[in-house]
């Protein structure tokens, strides 16, 4: 996956993400009910992920599937979070997530469990 997903192909993915395959028409007409886009607009941001293998689209129908998992692209985006904005340190960001705020007992016992599952 080629660097950072802009909204718009994050958007699409989602789109694909939660009906699976479907043709590039049905990605249009749900783009344009959950966004406003035209037909052109959803083709233009499909050609773009394509290119950068997010999605496969093929014949016949332009049929379109993420080739990319959710969770690929959320960890690939939190890794260029930590790095753009905290260099490369995760505990910034769990320190910046969790700054002013009380946990409970229960919270803390889950995130030291997480630190030690990955360990």
């Amino acid at each position: 996956m080629d660097n950072k997903l802009f909204d718009s192909e994050l958007r699409i993915l989602e789109i694909l993400w939660e009906g699976g395959e479907m043709s590039a028409k049905d990605v249009a007409a749900r783009a344009a009910e959950a966004a406003g886009w035209s037909k052109t607009t959803t083709y233009t941001v499909l050609k773009k992920c394509a290119d950068k293998g997010l999605i496969q689209r093929r014949d016949p129908g332009f049929l379109c599937q993420a080739l990319v998992s959710r969770a690929d692209a959320q960890r690939r985006e939190t890794r260029g979070l930590i790095d753009r904005m905290y260099g490369g340190r995760a505990d910034r960001l769990v320190a910046s997530l969790l700054e002013g705020r009380a946990l409970d007992k229960a919270e803390i016992a889950r995130l030291r469990q997480l630190v030690e599952d990955l360990s």
